[in-house]
Parts: structure tokens; C-alpha cells; sequence
């Protein structure tokens, strides 16, 4: 398996945009120019059942952007995949999650 980065998906209520917001925004003031800060989904999108948005990152920043997410998760349940050009295994076989995994629809990724 050749992993070429990941992504962390940070999950919130729809209910709770605001406290996304900001946390999408902490993240950026954060991490600047070392992950690239996704677009703000109010609504579920593809696999993912609620709000979120998601950060891109290369390998060599995952021990980094992933204990400040352990540190202000606040509750959030976080979703980190490696990237393998696999994204059904990536998402169901070698997730990560902080805090309670949350149900993926698959097969908005089934080969």
C-alpha cells in the first residue's frame, strides 16, 4: 500500500455550523500553507452522513495535524484516511477515527 497523504474529516451537527466554521478557520490560522483546508459542507456529501469539511496533508504532517485534532476536537467525531488511490479501503479499512465513528455510505465509493 503507497500511501500519498490524507485526509482528516472534521464532522459537526448542520445544527452547529458556526463551531465548524470556526474550527475550519483554526485550522487554517494553524496549519497556513502545510494542508490545504477543503470547502465547508453545511450538508452530508458523498460517504460522509453529516456536516463537515475536510484538510488534505501530506504524511509527513500526520503526527502534527493529529494531535491538535485529539487536543481541540471538542466532542467532534474526526474521520482520518490515507490516501492509496483506494478510496472505498481507505475509508473502511484503514480509517482512523477520534471520538465515535459515524456510519459512511460506502457505496458512494463501491468500485
Amino acid at each position: 500500500m503507497k500511501v500519498t497523504g490524507f485526509h482528516a474529516h472534521i464532522y459537526f451537527p448542520a445544527a452547529d455550523a458556526e463551531a465548524g466554521a470556526a474550527c475550519q478557520q483554526q485550522v487554517r490560522e494553524r496549519f497556513g500553507g502545510l494542508v490545504t483546508v477543503g470547502r465547508f459542507h453545511a450538508q452530508p456529501v458523498g460517504p460522509h452522513p453529516v456536516a463537515m469539511f475536510q484538510v488534505a496533508f501530506p504524511a509527513g504532517h500526520l503526527e502534527a495535524l493529529v494531535t491538535w485534532l485529539m487536543e481541540h476536537r471538542e466532542g467532534r467525531s474526526i474521520l482520518v484516511h490515507p490516501l492509496t488511490g483506494d478510496e472505498l479501503a481507505d475509508h473502511r479499512d484503514h480509517a482512523l477515527w477520534l471520538g465515535p465513528p459515524l456510519p459512511l455510505d460506502l457505496a458512494a465509493l463501491d468500485r
